[in-house]
């Protein structure tokens, strides 16, 4: 078979080194890929270039095509490849509204009953920010559509989230007409994912992502700094039966009633709160980092539970009981202004690592430059979280910082009940 993945960053590294592993696959496809996917054919097609992405699925008899990032599937590139008669796994563009509006997505939970924060949408930065003053900090502000993962600000002040309001509706983030201001839920934070198609619901292993910037959870919030998995301070089967419950089980229900059913990465972010798990966002998409320590530990081949599921089958899944760490090495600056064509000194990162590469690309003399905020995703993997978490660093112990910088607490939370 062959495999097509559209995307370029550190998700689509570890889905191309997922699908290698497969021997059914003769070659797996990366558009645009980066430098670092070196098991990948890598063709030069921009992810958004959808007739472009068919038209090369067509001609090189593509099998499956999966789709990384959240941008191609809002521009609808699922629908243009099923018009085509390509098979493809992810949500049409309907669907993926989830993800590419935020309005959308609460409103969508509102009429599912899905517990969520206290909201309220405006399209006016002045009653955005009387709401504000009425309301205090801490609140949050999200902006209502794609912002790379960064359109989010927990602010802990007035003044704060007054700048917010400002940078949303001045452009910081793209066109953005409307904003979404939310109370702010208190808990700790898992990612619950899952593989769907339309009202069939396959969760994967819980993971914990680590959204700011520095060590402590200080600094801006970011696409991602780290992730691991499994959560060993929470009862996860527990959580994730209560998360289908309320949460997963009710939101495919209510998409595949209203007309527009959801197929492929399912992603719910949660809180944790004394109420049980309540919804932070959906994505309609494989969550990066996250995706770098769930797929390690995924013992059946990918294709083997998109295929039968896409039949209308119940794929059974195994997961490896290993414990996965990631870290996320940075540009100096990201996530507001990273410095990027910097040489990434790959060679003194350790061998016991997984290294996925991010945001990278070809220099002169095959030296790797950086070309993005996050550069590169190390990954170990170990029998419990103490000894992953060990190699994980121990295998950044050598690595050139110049021009970069990782958080060294990722996976600090799992040893409260270690």
């Amino acid at each position: 078979m062959k495999v097509l993945v559209v995307g370029k960053g550190g998700r689509e590294h570890a889905l191309v080194w997922k699908l290698v592993q497969d021997v059914r696959i003769e070659t797996v496809y990366a558009a645009p890929g980066n430098v670092g996917m070196t098991e990948a054919v890598c063709v030069p097609i921009r992810e958004d270039a959808i007739e472009e992405l068919v038209q090369f699925a067509r001609e090189e008899q593509i099998d499956w095509t999966i789709v990384g990032p959240e941008g191609p599937l809002v521009l609808g590139i699922v629908n243009a490849f099923q018009a085509a008669g390509l098979k493809i796994f992810g949500p049409s563009r309907e669907a993926a509204a989830i993800e590419g509006s935020k309005q959308f997505a609460k409103a969508l939970m509102d009429r599912a009953g899905i517990p969520t924060a206290d909201h309220a949408v405006f399209t006016s930065a002045a009653e955005a920010t009387a709401y504000i003053r009425r309301q205090g900090a801490p609140i949050v502000v999200k902006a209502d559509g794609l912002a790379a993962g960064k359109g989010v600000t927990v602010a802990t002040t007035i003044e704060q989230a007054v700048q917010a309001i400002d940078e949303i509706f001045g452009g910081d983030f793209g066109q953005q007409s409307s904003v979404v201001i939310e109370e702010c839920l208190v808990g700790e934070e898992c990612s619950l994912m899952a593989f769907v198609h339309e009202e069939t619901v396959i969760p994967m292993v819980l993971s914990q992502d680590h959204k700011r910037a520095f060590d402590g959870d200080s600094g801006p919030n970011t696409g991602g700094m780290g992730a691991y998995s499994p959560l060993p301070q929470f009862d996860e089967q527990a959580v994730t039966e209560e998360a289908m419950q309320r949460v997963l089980r009710p939101l495919v229900e209510q998409m595949a009633s209203e007309g527009i059913p959801f197929t492929g990465f399912l992603y719910a972010g949660l809180m944790l709160t004394s109420r049980g798990p309540s919804v932070i966002e959906f994505n309609a998409r494989f969550g990066d980092p996250e995706t770098e320590v769930i797929l390690p530990r995924l013992e059946t081949e990918l294709l083997d539970v998109i295929m039968p599921l896409m039949q209308g089958d119940i794929p059974e899944v195994a997961w490896s009981d290993e414990a996965v760490v990631g870290v996320v090495i940075a540009a100096n600056g990201y996530p507001e202004q990273p410095v990027t064509g910097q040489p990434v000194p790959t060679d003194t990162i350790g061998s016991n690592l997984l290294v996925f590469h991010a945001g990278t690309a070809a220099g002169d003399d095959d030296v790797i430059l950086s070309a993005g905020g996050r550069v590169l995703v190390c990954v170990a993997k170990a029998k419990d979280m103490k000894q992953a978490v060990a190699s994980v660093y121990s295998g950044l112990d050598s690595f050139d910082r110049t021009g970069f910088f990782y958080r060294t607490d990722i996976a600090k939370k799992a040893f409260r009940t270690i």
